[in-house]
C-alpha cells in the first residue's frame, strides 16, 4: 500500500497529480474492503444486509448537507451553479424525491422500518462518527480541499458496476426496483467527478495545495471504510453490536 504523505513534495503537474489522485481511489477506496467482497459474493445475511442499509443511509444524508456547506463557501456563481445540483439530486425537488428517497427505499425494501431508518439512532456510533467528521471536514478545511474530498466519485460506477449485478444475481429477495438508486447515479457521479476534478487541478497550484488535496482523498477513503470496518467488527459471527444499535432478527 502506497503512503501518500510526500506524493506532492516536489511538485506535481496536472497530469501527475491526478494520477496520484487515481491511484489513491485503487489503492484506498472500499470497493476493496472484505464486507464489499462478501456482499457482492453473495455472503452476507439479510440481516447484515439490514445493517448495511442503514448504516450506509447516515451518509446519504448528510451528502445534501455538506454539499450545502462547501456551496455556501463559494464566492464563483459559476461554481454554486454546478454545485448546487448536487444538493438537487439528493434532496429532489421537494426534498423526498431524490437520491436519499432512493435510498430509504432500498431500506425498506430489505424490511426496514421508514422512520427507524430516517431516525438514525440505530446505526452504529462509529457510523455517525465517520459521518460527522466528514461533514465537519467540509465545514472547516478549505473549500479546494472539501472539493477534493468529494473525488471518491471518480470511483463510484466500479463500485456499483460490481454491486448491483452481483446483488441482483445472489440475493432472491433483492430486485431492480429495490436498487433503483443506483441508476441515477451512474450518470450523476461521472459528471459531478469530473467538474470537481478540473476544479482540483486547476486550483492545486502548489506543492502544498496538491499535498493537501491528495489527503484530502485519503480521509475520505478513510471514513468510508471505517464504515464498513465498523460493520464487519459488530455484525460478524462473534461480532459485538453495541448498546443501542440496530439487531437483527433471528433467522
Amino acid at each position: 500500500m502506497t503512503d501518500f504523505a510526500n506524493a506532492a513534495q516536489n511538485g506535481l503537474s496536472a497530469r501527475e497529480l491526478e494520477e496520484v489522485l487515481r491511484q489513491v481511489g485503487a489503492e484506498r477506496y472500499h470497493n476493496r474492503h472484505p464486507f464489499h467482497r462478501l456482499m457482492t459474493e453473495g455472503a452476507l445475511t439479510k440481516g447484515q444486509m439490514q445493517a448495511w442499509a442503514l448504516n450506509r443511509y447516515c451518509y446519504q444524508a448528510v451528502i445534501p448537507r455538506k454539499d450545502a456547506m462547501i456551496l455556501a463557501r463559494s464566492d464563483d456563481p459559476a461554481f454554486r451553479a454546478a454545485w448546487r445540483t448536487r444538493i438537487e439530486d439528493h434532496d429532489g425537488e421537494d426534498g423526498w424525491s431524490g437520491g436519499i428517497a432512493r435510498w430509504l427505499k432500498l431500506a425498506t425494501g430489505l424490511g426496514l422500518d421508514a422512520e427507524m431508518v430516517k431516525g438514525k439512532r440505530h446505526a452504529l456510533p462509529a457510523t455517525r462518527f465517520a459521518v460527522g467528521a466528514y461533514l465537519t471536514f467540509c465545514t472547516e478545511r478549505p473549500l479546494l480541499e472539501a472539493v477534493a474530498s468529494s473525488l471518491t466519485e471518480l470511483f463510484s460506477p466500479v463500485i456499483i458496476g460490481e454491486r448491483v449485478p452481483a446483488m441482483l444475481a445472489r440475493y432472491d429477495y433483492i430486485t431492480e426496483e429495490t436498487l433503483a438508486y443506483f441508476k441515477p447515479r451512474l450518470g450523476q457521479a461521472p459528471r459531478d467527478a469530473e467538474f470537481a476534478l478540473a476544479y482540483v487541478l486547476e486550483h492545486a497550484d502548489t506543492p502544498e495545495k496538491q499535498q493537501a488535496v491528495i489527503d484530502a482523498l485519503v480521509f475520505k477513503c478513510d471514513v468510508l471504510w471505517s464504515m464498513l470496518d465498523a460493520l464487519m467488527h459488530a455484525y460478524s459471527e462473534k461480532g459485538y453490536i453495541p448498546p443501542g444499535a440496530f439487531r437483527p432478527e433471528e433467522p
